[in-house]
């Protein structure tokens, strides 16, 4: 039995992609199998929102620094580069996840170009999501896939309903 909850966490990153890789390898469709696909799904969920949160937050931060070099006179610092692993919280302790380059690389991508305002906040939360449903249906083989990008749903659901609560103001025709 896959009982990487009830141990210890997994600690170092090469057991997280050794976790990764036995979870994929599995053809099992028993309910051990499932469970450890799920588990596993909730760590790339975690793994993927982080991904995204870094590639705003790092590219916020890339684009200070670039400005910052430009008036200075100084070398343009080289661009963030997205994680293949990430610790996410599982309860009271801490774990390593892993996601392959072909996972990281585009979230890491979205969250840039959300930041950088080149997509809206819905437009970031669809090609998120076909990046998990890619992820959950073809490697995991989870249906239904798991939602991602939770967070920022909820901040549009909230600015729909602020909105929907303001009372319209008509103008005058002229």
């Amino acid at each position: 039995m896959l009982n990487f909850f009830k141990k210890d966490p997994v600690d170092d990153k090469s057991s997280a992609q050794a976790l990764y890789d036995k979870v994929l390898a599995m053809k099992s469709d028993s309910h051990e199998g499932r469970n450890a696909r799920l588990r596993l799904g909730m760590l790339s969920k975690v793994h993927l929102d982080k991904t995204f949160v870094a590639g705003a937050e790092t590219t916020a931060h890339y684009i200070e620094q670039v400005a910052h070099a430009a008036v200075n006179g100084k070398e343009r610092p080289p661009a963030p580069e997205p994680q293949l692993f990430q610790q996410v919280k599982v309860g009271e302790k801490t774990v390593w996840a892993y996601l392959p380059e072909e996972f990281v690389t585009p979230a890491f991508i979205l969250g840039a170009r959300y930041q950088k305002t080149e997509i809206s906040a819905q437009q970031a939360i669809t090609e998120m999501q076909a990046l998990a449903d890619q992820l959950c249906r073809y490697e995991l083989r989870l249906d239904p896939p798991f939602t991602v990008l939770q967070f920022l749903r909820d901040e549009l659901a909230a600015e729909d309903e602020a909105e929907a609560e303001q009372p319209s103001v008509t103008q005058p025709p002229e």
